[in-house]
Parts: C-alpha cells; structure tokens; sequence
C-alpha cells in the first residue's frame, strides 16, 4: 500500500549507504520518486524486449517471498554484483529495502567482490549470473556466502557438478521479469524447482507452466516453458514450448540434450540446438555453434544415452552466435 511504500522511501537512504554504485542510487531515486510502478524490459531471448511496467507493491511481494524462503532479517546482507538496470540487480534492491537489512554493490564484472568488505555476522546473500560463478569462487567472499542464487542463463554442467561438490549453498532460479524476478528456486544438484512462498504451479494443455500468485497482481501467467509437474509446489523444467523440434511426429526438447553438448566446448564457445527443415521428417535437430572444431562424432558420443531419433543430424558452423543485450543465445530455426 501507499502507506507502506511512504516507509520504505523514509527508510532507504539510512540503511541502503554502503558502497551503491551509480546505477543504483538511480534505481532508488526511481523508487522513491511518485510512480506507483517502475519500468523494466523483458529479456528479448525470445523476441524484441519489451517495455513493462512492474507495480511497487508486486515487486515487494515478490521479495519479501524471497526474504521469507531465505530468511533474511535486518541483520543480512545482501551483495549486488549486477546491473540494475535488469530486473535481477532492480529486485535485490528492493529485497534489502523489504528486509531493512545491509545492502553492497559494485559494477558488474566476471570477478565479483574480488576484495569484500569486512561483513556482520548475519546471513549473507548474493545474486548473480552463470558467467559469474567461476570468479565468484576464487573471492574470500564465497566462503561467507549463505546463499547464493544464479539466474540469467542456465548454468553449465561442470559448474553445477562444481557447486555440488563443494556443497555450495548454490540455487538457480527460475523466472522471468512479468513475474518480478523469480517465482521458484532449484537447489544445486538436485533436479526440480520448489515454488517460492505464496506461488502455486499447474500447466495448461499443452502441459506448458501456469504460475499463480495469492500476492501478484499478475498472476496468473500461462509460460511458454514446458514442465513436468511434481506437485503444486514443485515442477521440472524440460524447455521452452518455442524450441520444441517436431521430428517424423517426435517431440525433441533441445535444451535437455544442449547440457549435455556445452561440456564438449572450450570456454567462450557456445552451442544451441535447433531445427531445421527435412523432407523425410519434417524437421530434424542440428547444433549450432561458433567452435569449428565440433564434430557430429563427438556430439553423438556425448548424447549416447539417448534414442537414435532425437540426436542432431548435423553441425553448423557460425562465425558468432547472436546474444540478446544480457547475454542469452539468440535462437534461430534454419
């Protein structure tokens, strides 16, 4: 409510004075200015980014869901390595105002908090992205962290096999900017997604994800994101309905075998698999990346658990994969 936000802008520049760079201090002069609502863009991974306006009072059920999940109290502190010009770095904002508690930033690079600060004692949370992770384990910060979660891009296996082993306090997250960030949350090593507080899961027809909200206004969003529903708390991710390959009647699910392609890379490379056009079977999977040393033999060993009919038929080589501005593949059918 009005009252409520009134607080929150009284509050923010008394708690939220430690090391806030350019970005968000205009992130908190857009809060705290009269607007009930703030203006974010969608990722543009699956068409142009689109202009959204994201209600106050949404995005603060959004965090306080994240703050009650993580328990996060006034005495926390929450790290900032992103920009918030992205709904990631605009919600850990608003997460510290929610939880009154310590909030740090520093400019987004791919060695985060390489020189933290002395920290408190209390919890310790910070939000960041897959190409963040290996810098983030050589910080003294790692060590500290509570929590840690990872949204953005899935991460790569070898990272996630990474973090399990060193039993990091490591989760993805799973959500998009409609829904202020996210809605549900997978422990590192683990397979599925646990709703965050007040979320529900069901899918429609075409066993897409519906995520509904007893505190977000927008809600219910039917995805495009194919799931497999354990409860309506819990739910696996299979991929996006966009990206499904019909192949002779076969439905391939690219980013299920994409997991397995990414560790066959060198570091900087990427890889995607899409679809193609084929007279015997409508459409057949191929991977596309910008590694030409990438063999078919290599990809079908890769995937040897798998039926004959789902493996890519073929390797195309591109000079540069097109990313979207935060970093995601650009897919493309053929």
């Amino acid at each position: 409510g009005t009252t409520q936000l009134q607080r929150l802008r009284a509050m923010a520049p008394s708690h939220l004075r430690l090391a806030l760079t350019p970005e968000a201090r205009s992130f908190l002069e857009e809060w705290e200015g009269p607007l009930p609502y703030v203006v974010a863009h969608t990722s543009g991974s699956t068409g142009t980014p689109k202009e959204i306006r994201l209600l106050k009072s949404d995005m603060l059920a959004s965090a306080r869901a994240t703050v009650e999940f993580f328990q996060i109290s006034s005495a926390s502190t929450l790290f900032l390595p992103l920009s918030p010009s992205y709904i990631a770095g605009k919600m850990q904002i608003v997460r510290a105002l929610a939880a009154e508690c310590q909030l740090i930033c520093e400019a987004p690079s791919n060695r985060p908090f390489k020189n933290p600060p002395t920290l408190s004692n209390g919890s310790k949370l910070i939000a960041i992205v897959p190409s963040q992770i290996e810098g983030l384990l050589e910080s003294p910060l790692f060590n500290e962290l509570t929590h840690i979660i990872i949204g953005g891009a899935p991460i790569p296996p070898h990272f996630e096999s990474l973090l399990t082993s060193l039993c990091a306090p490591a989760w993805a997250t799973y959500g998009m900017t409609e829904t202020c960030s996210h809605v549900a949350l997978r422990r590192i090593g683990t397979a599925s997604f646990k709703a965050l507080p007040g979320f529900t899961f069901s899918t429609d027809t075409r066993g897409c994800l519906i995520i509904s909200s007893q505190t977000l206004s927008t809600t219910p969003i039917t995805t495009n994101d194919i799931v497999t529903l354990l409860s309506p708390t819990e739910m696996i991710f299979r991929g996006r309905a966009d990206n499904v390959i019909n192949s002779g009647g076969i439905k391939i699910h690219p980013e299920e075998l994409e997991r397995l392609i990414v560790p066959l890379l060198p570091p900087g490379y990427k890889a995607y698999i899409t679809g193609r056009k084929s007279e015997r079977w409508g459409e057949e999977a191929v991977v596309v990346t910008d590694w030409p040393a990438l063999s078919i033999n290599s990809v079908t060993k890769a995937l040897s658990g798998h039926h004959d009919y789902l493996l890519p038929k073929a390797i195309i080589i591109l000079p540069e994969i097109p990313l979207t501005s935060s970093g995601k593949i650009i897919r493309q059918r053929l």
